[in-house]
């Protein structure tokens, strides 16, 4: 889930994103995939047979995309054409090009690896080249390794040997036992409380420069976050007056504030501080939460997942927690 209103690019195409992926073939061995790390997010960045690098945000909680831009540098032509959610819209569609071995991605696994063309629209360039999201994702084993700065695919699927504690159940959303859609659902402990929410790593902020003065650490305005819906934020607010809030943060969405949780638990570590930052309740209770498996009251993003290697099993709907 990205830092853009909820209803922008996230779940483009609600149909052709949402179709389950089969599950892949085994391969050889783990890939480590080119990445650029820059504020706790991961960018891939393949580089074509001709020598072009793409620079494609990855987001656990997003959809997918190309850029127009993107498709007309590489000269990668429209593939298919299909009708798009709204009245009168078609939408293009194409495969993502040939790459340099060892500096490559893998192709979606379900609709022929075929990815929406978008054109460009205020405020896409924080997704650089486009926006690899859930379906990306899907059918695959993974591991986030933050510490290390490290994007990996396992063809071989599989988890680390870690004790039980460090094991989760993700909930994901299904129909007649059939998965529809790939955002994760994972729990965490706050303030005594347990919590639903979407596994984002994609969850990301522009601060606005008199948050940035505040926060003085000297990193950039684009950068990862967790969210979380009102009601808990602003009862955090009230009940913990020593909690740190920074006001008048996210340019993207009206201002809004976020607060920096001492600690959260997740997986059987307890980790932090978190810096959240505040959602309307319909993001989360309505819009994100009809594409869940249940209610969701926020997402776990970057800054929370920073501290860990997670390894998520999307066909079997468990992660791997590691604190290196």
């Amino acid at each position: 889930m990205n830092w853009r209103p909820r209803n922008f690019g996230l779940l483009l195409t609600l149909p052709f994103l949402l179709a389950a992926a089969p599950t892949p073939k085994a391969a050889d061995s783990t890939v480590e995939l080119p990445v650029v790390y820059e504020a706790d997010r991961f960018f891939v960045a393949p580089v074509t047979a001709k020598g072009e690098t793409l620079h494609l945000y990855t987001d656990s909680g997003g959809g997918m995309f190309l850029l127009e831009s993107a498709v007309k540098r590489t000269g990668l032509p429209v593939k298919r054409t299909v009708p798009g959610d709204k009245s009168g819209e078609t939408l293009r569609l194409t495969a993502l090009p040939v790459f340099r071995p060892g500096a490559a991605i893998p192709p979606p696994l379900a609709h022929d690896g075929l990815l929406p063309i978008l054109s460009e629209t205020k405020g896409a360039d924080a997704f650089r080249d486009g926006l690899l999201g859930q379906a990306w994702f899907s059918g695959r084993v993974w591991t986030w390794d933050y510490p290390g700065h490290k994007l990996l695919w396992h063809p071989d699927g599989g988890l680390p040997a870690v004790d039980p504690g460090h094991r989760v159940t993700l909930g994901f959303k299904t129909e007649g036992g059939q998965r529809v859609a790939d955002f994760p659902r994972i729990q965490a402990t706050i303030d005594g409380e347990t919590l639903d929410l979407l596994f984002d790593t994609g969850a990301m902020i522009a601060l606005s420069l008199e948050a940035l003065a505040k926060l003085g650490d000297q990193g950039p305005a684009l950068r990862a976050t967790s969210f979380m819906a009102a009601v808990h934020f602003d009862q955090w607010r009230k009940k913990h007056p020593d909690w740190k809030v920074i006001e008048n943060v996210d340019q993207n969405l009206n201002g809004e504030p976020m607060i920096e949780v001492p600690a959260v638990t997740v997986a059987g570590y307890t980790v932090g501080p978190v810096w959240f930052t505040r959602r309307p309740d319909p993001n989360f209770h309505q819009f994100m939460s009809r594409f869940m498996d249940k209610q969701v009251e926020g997402a776990l993003g970057g800054s929370a997942l920073k501290f860990f290697r997670v390894t998520v099993d999307y066909p079997n709907a468990v992660a791997a927690f590691e604190r290196p």
